[in-house]
């Protein structure tokens, strides 16, 4: 039999250890004082050191596998949009960046295992 905690725990670290490495490309926002122009003068700005927001997760395939299913009696994952169960990155904050470079490692681990994964993101 599989040993699917000492897996999730492997490619949890994985995971920790890329996102702990990320160094975020920070960004500025700027408010303008004609907010439909980014011609007129700045008004405010706002320095952001861990780059833009957003959100990451890991997918694994097939939704009825035994992995997902271990995967969703341990609450570690639920019923994915398209199939297969999403595994949700809640931790980093905003950073989209550090959040992708979790999930990518996490992924990489599980897949390495003979499972199907792959990392997914979105910006906000």
């Amino acid at each position: 039999m599989f040993d699917f905690q000492a897996l999730y725990n492997s490619a949890d670290r994985a995971g920790q250890a890329a996102a702990e490495k990320m160094v975020p490309q920070a960004m500025v926002v700027s408010q303008h004082a004609d907010v439909l122009s980014d011609a007129s003068p700045v008004v405010k700005q706002w320095y952001v050191p861990d780059g833009v927001c957003g959100f990451a997760w890991v997918k694994v395939m097939p939704g009825n596998s035994p992995f997902a299913n271990w995967l969703k009696k341990q609450k570690l994952a639920r019923k994915a949009y398209g199939g297969g169960v999403d595994i949700w990155v809640s931790a980093y904050g905003q950073s989209m960046q550090k959040k992708e470079a979790y999930a990518h490692a996490f992924a990489s681990v599980v897949s390495e295992a003979g499972f199907k994964a792959y990392s997914g993101s979105r910006m906000d």
